[in-house]
């Protein structure tokens, strides 16, 4: 782009959007949200609230010949009192289905979080940046954009050296996927390398990632806006967010899950659903939380904090969750035969935390994304799988 007259300013439409349920129109152009604003006046704290915001599996989709191409955007970022910003979230641009280039935005708003526990924050207001891609492959192509997976991002304009058209639709099919923070991407180091990206890659899906930190709690608006998502594809992630917040107990979790899935199944009768237990977290695994925060040493590190005696009066705990959820699908799959469950630690067990440990011990590291969504394609989009020959084109 030599001079303003060889850049093409496109607005960012709702049309160009992939992986959002709702969008809002700010001050400044469009912000997507991963809950409907139905949904979003029911949250009751700032932890989701903050979480939904932040677009991660959310991507802009277009057609171009364009070799240059600049996202205006103001970014929210996060940042926590007292340790250091972290870095710019990362934009992927994707051509033609392969990551090739990337780029991040600097500035924008910053929100401190001031109390960890209760995720009480600060807002401050930032200038607009932008993504800028260069030397990008000549000729007609398809682009992707995936959005920063942890930073809240509005929508400023698309501004390309060549025309921007409607991305052709590829005939994929569509996966809802909600689950906690691992599902949302922490610790993942770019868009494109959280798990459920990986996979949805492998399995030639388009995926909804419904995954927010610290908030798969069973929470009804959250089935509720499963329920109103078009998808060929469910699957749910329960179990580590209800341990670690203390959340219920065994009796009030069991028929919680079964009113999730109820919801769900009311608009989507017959889709196939996966119910996907916690991966392994020794921490969690037979004691109860609440799960607190614990800096020795100058690391952030978690530590169950709850009594495992308690688990006969029903307290929970993975071990006890995972059996729990074992027995539900197995009870309700005699009526429901598109109903299936993976025990999580198929996705990432013992073997694979001795091998890939969790550096805080609760959330994988980038290879551990990358192993876990491995082994998701591998066991459900595979051969065999709950959602075998289920992809693809129609």
């Amino acid at each position: 782009m030599s001079t303003e007259y060889d850049t093409i300013t496109t607005p960012v439409t709702t049309d160009m959007l992939r992986g959002f349920l709702d969008v809002e129109t700010t001050a400044h152009g469009l912000l997507p949200h991963r809950l409907p604003a139905r949904a979003r006046r029911q949250i009751p704290d700032a932890q989701l609230t903050v979480a939904e915001a932040q677009p991660s599996g959310v991507r802009l989709v277009f057609r171009t010949r364009a070799t240059t191409i600049e996202l205006h955007t103001l970014p929210t970022k996060r940042v926590y009192l007292g340790f250091p910003a972290p870095a710019d979230g990362v934009y992927d641009l994707l051509v033609d289905g392969r990551l090739t280039a990337q780029a991040t935005v600097a500035g924008g708003n910053v929100r401190t979080i001031t109390d960890m526990v209760t995720q009480s924050s600060e807002l401050t207001q930032g200038e607009p940046g932008t993504a800028r891609f260069a030397d990008l492959p000549a000729g007609d192509k398809d682009i992707e954009i995936w959005l920063p997976h942890t930073e809240a991002t509005e929508l400023i304009a698309l501004r390309t050296d060549a025309p921007v058209e409607k991305a052709p639709d590829n005939g994929r099919k569509v996966w809802l996927h909600h689950g906690s923070s691992i599902s949302h991407g922490s610790n993942a180091t770019h868009p494109t390398a959280t798990w459920p990206a990986l996979a949805a890659t492998q399995g030639q899906v388009g995926l909804v990632n419904l995954g927010f930190s610290g908030s798969a709690l069973l929470d009804p608006f959250t089935a509720r806006a499963m329920r109103d998502t078009p998808a060929d594809l469910i699957s749910v992630k329960i179990g580590i967010n209800v341990v670690n917040a203390d959340a219920m107990r065994l009796r009030a979790f069991t028929p919680a899950v079964h009113g999730f899935l109820d919801t769900i199944r009311e608009g989507h009768p017959t889709t196939p659903l996966l119910v996907v237990s916690a991966i392994l977290c020794p921490v969690q695994e037979d004691t109860p939380g609440p799960l607190m925060p614990d800096f020795d040493g100058g690391t952030l590190r978690f530590r169950a904090t709850g009594d495992p005696a308690e688990r006969a009066a029903g307290r929970l705990t993975l071990t006890v969750i995972r059996d729990a959820l074992a027995r539900i699908v197995e009870q309700r799959a005699t009526e429901d035969p598109n109903l299936h469950y993976l025990d999580g630690r198929f996705l990432y067990g013992e073997k694979d935390y001795a091998e890939l440990p969790l550096p805080d011990e609760v959330h994988p590291d980038p290879a551990g994304h990358r192993h876990i969504g491995e082994n998701f394609g591998r066991l459900v989009f595979g051969e065999g799988g709950a959602f075998a020959a289920r992809t693809g084109t129609e």
